[in-house]
């Protein structure tokens, strides 16, 4: 029986370099961890809760540690370590795996660039002290992390949030001047380009909504069955009261206009020269 185990990483934010990075991460993670101890007696085997035994750490033999080398004018500048702006205009990228013992575990070579046998050599010298410096201090902090728990004292995430080591892009408080802000707003606004069209009254999809701007109708317009009768007959009520408004007779010719933007309806007598002007709340919903 053997011990299976998963490393599963999730990017927080990315800046450049995510090979590093995550090898870095998962290295020490593994370092990190701690599984329950066991006891095999014949085919018997026994595995202790963290209460019975300490959980133990696992056999890492060496630390594997990527560096990567970003390459420009096709190979005329080196770059280690580069951002994520720099990697969008990079001619090509070299990956070295090494571990402090100056053994290659793995190298990878991606992009457009043709990279000659001195500069993978300077590459790999390069990775050799990076790779040193990093492993240091991947056990100082573990060594660190050990005795901050054996002395009970704040380790891990608790330990970090006072350093502001998890909160990325974090900036420190900055006085603003507002002094002009009122100025700079009408230069601002005076450049910027007309508003859109505005709709002064409510678009009517359908009986019992209504919509403001360019938006679609919502899916929860729809009214059912009874309302949609009484709706009906609500419409049909102002279409017949429409219709006696419209056979509304004067002794001489009369018209009936209506104009926009919820004018008053004119009735106006050719002979007399009378003008009768009915309100807006005396008409008809319909013929509103």
């Amino acid at each position: 029986q053997v011990w299976q185990i998963r490393l599963d990483m999730h990017l927080l934010n990315h800046d450049g370099n995510i090979t590093d990075a995550a090898s870095i991460a998962g290295i020490v993670a593994l370092c990190h961890f701690r599984r329950p101890d066991v006891s095999v007696q014949g085919e018997e085997v026994t595995v202790y809760t963290p209460e019975e035994r300490d959980p133990v750490p696992l056999s890492i033999h060496h630390m594997p540690i990527c560096v990567s080398f970003a390459f420009f004018h096709q190979g005329t500048y080196l770059l280690v370590d580069p951002t994520e702006r720099e990697e969008r205009v990079m001619d090509g990228l070299l990956v070295i795996a090494m571990n402090k013992h100056h053994e290659i575990c793995t190298i990878q070579s991606s992009g457009v660039v043709m990279l000659l046998q001195d500069q993978i050599l300077r590459c790999s010298k390069i990775a050799a002290v990076k790779v040193a410096e990093i492993t240091e201090l991947i056990q100082k902090a573990l060594e660190n992390d050990q005795k901050a728990r054996k002395e009970g004292g704040k380790f891990g995430f608790a330990e970090s949030i006072p350093n502001q080591r998890i909160t990325a892009f974090k900036m420190e408080s900055a006085a603003v001047d507002t002094n002009d802000v009122e100025e700079r707003a009408g230069e601002i606004i005076a450049k910027a380009d007309p508003p859109s069209e505005v709709f002064a009254n409510p678009v009517l999809h359908t009986p019992g909504t209504a919509q403001i701007g360019e938006g679609i109708e919502s899916s929860w317009g729809d009214l059912e069955e009874s309302e949609k009768e009484e709706a009906a007959e609500e419409e049909g009520e102002s279409e017949a009261a429409a219709f006696e408004c419209e056979k509304v007779e004067t002794e001489g010719a009369s018209t009936l206009r209506e104009t926009k933007n919820d004018e008053p309806i004119v009735l106006s007598d050719s002979e007399e020269e009378e003008v009768v002007i009915l309100e807006p709340q005396e008409l008809p919903r319909k013929t509103r």
